[in-house]
């Protein structure tokens, strides 16, 4: 008897090595561009230069002003890796919730976690203070994110929106009843303050900086290396609650704690960029194309493919009304939107 699919997996396992050599490349030049572009032009070889000499002091002959090395160091490398990880950190996110909803529309921004993202991150720079220091805003964020998931899977249930896709109106729901909340703590505050607080509902990356790094990072690596010891669970999970309970996984207990998983991540991406949409929904679709429906080559497919939209969609964010920056969920969301139909045209959902 011959494995109707084999042919496929074959052709996917010889383009295993060239595709991620060729995503670490793709990255590694994305964010060259990314801290090379910007209203003062900054060549690429000065800017890892830069980067050597900050590693290594003395690796290079310093040829650049003390203003450019600033701009370089102080200011776009913290952007550029803040968006890898919040890149990598939503598709993710996106890539898990996909597979244990069984439906592709999942993603943090339509099931309402990064909505209760920014309304754990306003409340805390509105109404608060920063009663825990630099940890008070990601900490709420990710309480807000986890008490958003518990409405979402509570409405659900109330509403016997057990199918997958009336999970999705489920949080489309709670997400625009939290969102009026924050609004509604923003109309609240004090004018002056509610102004910054702009960035977390359009997201952006303007205030990332070296020392508030290590939280997304953290968390990245913790969850991450936690979804990927449970690829095959979730593997399992994308076939169907049935042959998953028989395989011995305890379908709804599992599902829960990747959704905590993904609130955690969510909640701590949201406190450093604000809501980014679409990318935990489009990004894994395209890993799949490339890699195949395995969920041990779909999440570090979806982290790489992720990290490189988000740094591109800052490009165009910084560049598009240079020398202003335009939100980066406002380019998110206007790619995201057509990806959102094309998938709708071709049926693939």
């Amino acid at each position: 008897m011959t494995d109707a699919a084999a042919p496929a997996r074959r052709f996917v396992k010889s383009r295993r090595v060239p595709l991620a050599v060729g995503g670490v490349v793709a990255l590694l030049v994305s964010l060259s561009i990314a801290v090379s572009v910007g209203a003062i032009a900054v060549p690429a070889g000065t800017v890892w230069g830069i980067l050597a000499n900050k590693l290594v002091p003395g690796a290079v002959e310093p040829t650049w002003s003390a203003g450019r090395e600033a701009i370089v160091w102080n200011i776009r490398f913290p952007r550029a890796l803040l968006a890898i990880l919040v890149g990598a950190g939503l598709a993710v996110v996106g890539a898990s919730l996909q597979a244990v909803t069984r439906n592709s529309l999942a993603d943090p921004h339509l099931l309402g976690i990064s909505s209760g993202g920014a309304f754990g991150a306003i409340f805390a720079l509105l109404h608060s203070g920063l009663f825990l220091g630099l940890l008070t805003v990601p900490i709420l964020a990710f309480v807000g994110a986890l008490v958003a998931t518990f409405i979402v899977l509570g409405v659900s249930r109330l509403a016997d929106a057990t199918s997958a896709d009336r999970l999705v109106l489920a949080g489309v729901a709670v997400s625009f009843i939290i969102m009026s909340g924050a609004n509604g703590l923003i109309f609240l505050g004090e004018p002056h303050a509610s102004h910054t607080v702009v960035f977390w509902m359009l997201g952006g990356l303007g205030l990332a900086q070296w020392e508030h790094l290590i939280y997304p990072l953290v968390i990245l690596i913790a969850c991450g290396a936690w979804l990927m010891s449970r690829t095959t669970q979730l593997n399992a999970m994308t076939v169907g609650d049935e042959t998953a309970s028989t395989l011995g996984i305890p379908v709804a207990r599992f599902r829960l704690i990747v959704f905590v998983v993904g609130a955690l991540i969510t909640g701590v991406m949201v406190a450093f960029s604000g809501m980014i949409g679409f990318v935990g929904l489009m990004v894994p679709h395209i890993a799949r194309m490339l890699v195949g429906g395995d969920y041990v080559r779909v999440l570090p497919a979806s982290a790489v493919i992720g990290a490189i939209f988000l740094l591109w969609a800052d490009i165009a964010a910084r560049t598009i009304m240079a020398p202003e920056d335009m939100p980066i969920g406002i380019v998110t969301g206007l790619v995201g939107g057509v990806f959102f139909v094309w998938l709708l045209r071709n049926r693939s959902l």
